[in-house]
């Protein structure tokens, strides 16, 4: 049996939680920064707040304390991106040297520009820690992972052997995962693809059809692997669950929160509005526009769309004219960019 955290309470890591203790042989326990919280969840046995109608066994245990996670052997980290770091600095004197820690939240962090494995590399390394970090990624609506619906995603160390170990301990008849050793690539399909959601929903909300849905993912996918390529990510891994496949569905799905979040910006309303909302549930693309642009610039790597959506979300561009603005660049070749960013 293994013992196997989930770090964070929102609707991705009750979902993640429930699919581990359904599919039997773990010991799982959902970590919540709040005690206040978790009396909740347990006095519901429900999460009522993140994802309400899903009944929570009575051996998947609910808790705010440190002690199961320093008997853990895997960490599933679901905690959103902007409280990564202090989430991590908080628990860290539980883990010890040994452990797997899985990144399932798809986000960059804002100022540093570091993908999620890289923040807890440096929160935890610099204590002693020798872990193994890895990410988790690929098109996983949390509501339909907890009603037990085939759901594939893809796991990524660098170590494949321990992308292999996550593989067989994770997989059951209603989760699937495929391994890789592209950490960057996963990571960044994951969290970039939120963006161009975002921008999916704005296309939506104004009014625009298939013609432009179809052009915006083909060319949104351009410039994700563009920029996860420079950083060291592999093009493969992009045209796979944890790119391609994440972004049809964030893109298209009525689930996806930062479609949500576009669709109502094309609407006429509010960031300020939309975000407050949501009641407590993370868009993670409205803060990974603006990390997507900091890596861009570091690596000189031209995404118009992600640029539009930042003018839209940071300046209140009206999107008519942002979409007018795409469609009026300069002409140029599908395929001539140089080899390096060539898509």
């Amino acid at each position: 049996m293994s013992r196997i955290v989930v770090l964070g309470s929102g609707a991705w890591g009750t979902a993640i939680a429930l699919s581990l203790f359904r599919r039997g042989g773990h010991e799982v326990t959902l970590w919540s920064h709040s005690e206040e919280e978790v009396r909740v969840i347990r006095g519901a046995r429900e999460n009522t707040l993140f994802l309400p109608g899903f009944a929570l066994p009575a051996g998947l245990a609910v808790t705010a304390d440190t002690i199961p996670l320093r008997l853990a052997e895997i960490v599933v980290s679901v905690i959103p991106s902007e409280f990564l770091r202090a989430t991590l600095t908080r628990v860290r004197p539980a883990l010890h040297n040994g452990q797997f820690i899985v990144s399932a939240t798809k986000g960059v962090e804002a100022i540093s520009l570091l993908r999620m494995t890289q923040v807890i590399s440096e929160i935890l390394e610099p204590a002693g820690l020798l872990l193994s970090i890895g990410a988790l990624s690929g098109p996983s609506f949390a509501v339909e992972v907890a009603h037990g619906q085939p759901t594939a995603v893809t796991v990524a160390f660098s170590d494949l052997q321990i992308a292999g170990l996550v593989q067989q301990e994770f997989s059951s008849e209603t989760l699937r995962l495929y391994t890789s050793t592209d950490v960057i690539g996963v990571e960044l399909g994951g969290a970039l693809k939120n963006v161009i959601a975002i921008a999916a929903g704005v296309a939506a909300g104004v009014g625009l059809g298939f013609n432009s849905a179809a052009g915006l993912m083909t060319r949104g996918m351009a410039e994700i692997t563009r920029l996860a390529v420079a950083c060291g990510g592999r093009r493969d891994t992009l045209a796979g669950l944890s790119g391609f496949g994440d972004l049809v569905l964030t893109c298209t799905g009525s689930l996806s929160r930062n479609r949500t979040v576009g669709e109502a910006l094309g609407k006429g309303r509010k960031l300020p509005d939309i975000l407050e909302g949501l009641g407590g549930k993370v868009a993670e693309g409205v803060r990974t526009t603006q990390a997507a642009l900091g890596l861009a610039r570091r690596y000189g790597i031209e995404m118009p769309i992600t640029e539009q959506m930042e003018l839209i979300l940071e300046q209140g561009k009206e999107p008519r004219e942002a979409i007018r603005d795409l469609m009026l660049r300069p002409g140029k070749g599908e395929l001539d960019l140089p080899e390096a960013q060539e898509v």
